[in-house]
């Protein structure tokens, strides 16, 4: 079995977005599941996102930047950041932080 965490900066200001709404959903025939759902917390991190571990298959965690931005009176390009990825393997820990400014975002694989 697997977990999933997440840790959310916001690049322009230097600082942990906190607040953030973050939704974790997989992929089946009926389409996207919804398993788990948080909110980054003062320093930008949804810790214990899983409430159970995960087993292999495809799965996305979707962070609402946009109204993260917009709470703040700051205009921004997107709704929302998505990690769309697959656990091929139950057992492993997966960190999956997303670093956002109003006009971007990326991610990585953390530890």
């Amino acid at each position: 079995m697997s977990t999933i965490t997440t840790h959310i900066l916001d690049t322009a200001l230097g600082k942990p977005a906190t607040g953030v709404a973050v939704s974790l959903e997989q992929n089946s025939t009926e389409g996207w599941l919804p398993v788990a759902v948080g909110k980054t917390d003062l320093e930008g991190r949804v810790k214990e996102l899983t409430p159970e571990p995960l087993t292999p298959g495809h799965y996305r965690l979707v962070a609402e930047i946009g109204d993260y931005f917009a709470a703040a009176g700051r205009d921004a390009l997107y709704v929302s950041a998505q990690i769309d990825f697959v656990i091929a393997e139950a057992g492993s820990h997966y960190h999956l932080p997303f670093l956002i400014s109003p006009w971007s975002w990326s991610t990585y694989r953390g530890s």
